[in-house]
């Protein structure tokens, strides 16, 4: 490489900028496009002529749409909330490794390589009424009724979950093994006892990456649209904000009006990530470069 004069970018800057163009023009093309596109078209409703906000404001003076932006709350707070701290719980509790901790660690990923599909078929035979999980309750005489744990609330709950909880559990066992463990052990040292370790000491060195594992369920859950459609009520007690964005797009055919929904979709999506965001660079950092696993 050659060295660069004062205010020249070097061999290694231009390729670096190599690099990331393909990356960039990943985004521009499959999400700044479409974004800007669909903020476009939701100002152009059908049968008017120019612009107008005429879609958002059908949107927020019709009950039966807007009550789908709580709804979709309704689902996603509660699952981000159950994903992480049982994803917290398991990896904390293997971060420096326990007996056979490979094959828990396959079994509990394990979801990852259904789909969201199989996921929804394996519930419904499961849990459903006639599953195999209400069957063997009530052969054993502890119920008389069979649990209704699907095509509601629950059954959008547990496939959320389900899909959800692999990825968030690898990402926070990948950063909290990344905690040098002379931390951990210099606080035992001192007297510390394990829930002051974790409380005074782990928890602000894991907040930046928690807070990220939130941010990433929060946005697929806030989302759902399989799940609450195959497991829910889509026309009822889960119909997501997705859906009523697909009802408007290939039931009403009205794309400016699905396009306007998906808009504030994404603009809710966005408040909650800036949000988290700005949660995390209050938060203690510090480095997280240890040894990991030991």
């Amino acid at each position: 490489m050659t060295r660069a004069r004062t205010g020249e970018p070097s061999e290694l800057d231009l390729l670096a900028i190599a690099c990331l163009l393909p990356s960039l023009l990943y985004v521009l093309v499959l999400f700044v496009y479409p974004f800007l596109y669909g903020i476009y078209l939701s100002l152009h409703p059908l049968k008017m002529d120019g612009i107008s906000l005429a879609n958002y404001i059908a949107f927020f003076t019709d009950e039966y749409q807007y009550k789908t932006v709580g709804i979709t709350f309704q689902i996603a707070v509660p699952n981000t909330i159950v994903v992480v701290a049982t994803s917290l719980l398991f990896a904390y509790n293997m971060r420096r490794g326990i007996p056979f901790d490979r094959n828990i660690t396959t079994i509990l990923v394990l979801p990852i390589s259904l789909g969201v599909i199989l996921l929804a078929q394996g519930i419904l035979g499961f849990y459903g009424g006639k599953g195999w999980f209400n069957q063997l309750l009530l052969g054993l005489g502890i119920l008389e009724e069979p649990l209704v744990l699907t095509h509601n609330f629950i059954g959008v709950m547990l496939s959320l979950f389900m899909q959800q909880f692999p990825f968030c559990f690898l990402m926070l066992l990948g950063y909290i093994s990344g905690i040098d463990p002379s931390i951990e052990n210099s606080a035992r040292t001192l007297g510390a006892n394990p829930w002051t370790v974790f409380r005074r000491v782990m928890l602000p060195l894991i907040a930046p990456g928690l807070a990220m594992a939130f941010a990433l369920v929060f946005i697929l859950s806030f989302g759902t649209f399989a799940s609450a459609v195959m497991l829910g009520q889509p026309s009822g007690a889960t119909r997501t904000i997705a859906i009523a964005a697909y009802a408007q797009a290939f039931e009403q055919f009205d794309m400016p009006y699905a396009s306007a929904i998906a808009v504030i979709m994404g603009i809710f999506q966005l408040a909650g990530l800036l949000m988290i965001i700005l949660l995390r660079n209050r938060m203690v950092t510090a480095a997280t470069m240890g040894v990991g696993k030991r």
